[in-house]
């Protein structure tokens, strides 16, 4: 899939704000977050300029693993021991604070994997060690992926008293034919079902839907992302199916018993869903993510504007502002050897390197023009030490990939946008 954030289990990965009062916990769970966080000012909104310092957690297991996916995910026949791993989790944080003294967190998310398999009591203890570690904002967002299986949405009222504000459900298909293709194990009726919870307890919550699925028209994605948008009040992702590598569908599509979409269907596709999240007026505000003005993810708006986050968990990534500049952070990927790590060395880093300004640029690019809003060139400058090429720019805005806009900011353009990968390599050669 296109560039799921949220989920930092790569270094470029996955996911909204209303004006009503979220509650942090109602103190029988997660106590120590409300106590550090206390409750948002009504109306309070996410500044485009401060990009935050968000803690990624990313739980590893899956119920079974999705033939399209390549995050690591683990599947367990036996019972996980939840209570040895928020122990790792306690530790892991103990460390990372200690690389990132007087930081605020302005965002929490649960990734992976499948969140919504934990435990409430294990989301509670993990916030709880967050808010011990750091100070946390006012107006943290607290988001947890969720799959919508009807035993997991029963969970939900257990998460918002743990302290989650928002949630993501992997709703992915609204058809059972093609939750099926996919290797999703709910239905579609489950899935609504799992919304209509979750608009119940959460003010904030979102749902994925993934499209240029095989044999996909654009009139059928037209009539499913209209029906979608009668379920959700300000935020959605929607991801263009790609086939990554060392997955079941690239196996499948290998073999040629998967058929994909040629990229002018995918072109097609793409341009449906302009028209109708435009229309809706939830435009994008990101590749493949749209919103209400107000309403973006704040935790992935930390990502795509180059701010810091630590992530902690088997595969998390991190990357951290030093006086020498960004460190890039890993850790061990196998769930049971992260833990044996963790319970040794006190952490699971597997990586710990100074990026070079060449890399920090190229990141910093890489991730900012995902946005609509663009970049600043001169952020730009002063990470990569270089300038942008200017004969570059010039070629570009006279092709109608990129502008600047009246501010001074570089953007690619709604016809450059489905070329980004290109326009990006253009910028950083």
């Amino acid at each position: 899939m296109l560039g799921v954030l949220g989920t930092p289990t790569t270094p470029v990965r996955r996911r909204d704000a209303r004006s009503e009062r979220p509650n942090f916990g109602d103190g029988n769970l997660g106590g120590g977050l409300q106590r550090a966080a206390g409750r948002r000012m009504a109306g309070q909104i996410y500044r485009p300029n401060s990009p935050g310092f968000a803690v990624y957690v990313h739980w590893p297991f899956c119920q079974s693993k999705c033939p399209y996916c390549d995050f690591n995910s683990h599947v367990r026949a036996q019972a996980i021991d939840e209570e040895r791993f928020v122990s790792a989790f306690r530790s892991e944080l103990i460390h990372r604070a200690s690389l990132t003294k007087g930081r605020t967190v302005s965002s929490i998310f649960f990734g992976g994997g499948t969140p919504s398999l934990m435990k409430p009591g294990t989301v509670a203890g993990i916030l709880d060690a967050i808010a011990a570690n750091w100070s946390v904002d006012k107006a943290c967002e607290v988001t947890l992926e969720a799959n919508p299986t009807s035993v997991e949405a029963n969970r939900f009222t257990g998460y918002r008293r743990a302290g989650v504000n928002r949630v993501s459900l992997g709703v992915q298909a609204m058809n059972d034919a093609d939750l099926k293709a996919l290797g999703r194990l709910h239905t579609a009726a489950e899935a609504m079902k799992a919304v209509g919870i979750a608009a119940s307890i959460f003010e904030r919550y979102s749902f994925d839907l993934i499209y240029a699925r095989p044999r996909q028209t654009p009139a059928a994605w037209r009539a499913e992302l209209t029906d979608a948008l009668t379920r959700v009040r300000e935020h959605m992702s929607l991801y263009q199916l790609t086939i990554e590598p060392d997955t079941m569908f690239e196996r499948l599509r290998d073999a040629g018993k998967l058929a994909v979409p040629t990229p002018e269907q995918c072109r097609d596709l793409w341009d449906v869903t302009q028209d109708v999240m435009n229309k809706a007026g939830l435009p994008a505000y990101e590749l493949s993510n749209h919103a209400r003005p107000g309403a973006e993810s704040r935790h992935n708006l930390i990502y795509w504007r180059y701010g810091e986050y630590v992530g902690v968990g088997p595969g998390a990534h991190g990357r951290i502002a030093t006086p020498k500049g960004r460190r890039a952070h890993s850790t061990e990927s196998h769930p049971e050897m992260w833990l044996t790590v963790v319970e040794t060395e006190g952490h699971g880093l597997v990586e710990d390197e100074l990026l070079s300004s060449e890399e920090q640029g190229d990141e910093f690019l890489l991730m900012g023009l995902r946005l609509v809003e663009g970049i600043e060139p001169t952020q730009f400058e002063a990470l990569s030490r270089r300038m942008l090429d200017h004969s570059r720019v010039t070629s570009l805005v006279r092709d109608g990939m990129v502008e600047m806009t009246p501010g001074g900011r570089l953007r690619v353009s709604a016809a450059g946008f489905p070329l980004l990968d290109m326009v990006v390599a253009d910028l950083a050669a």
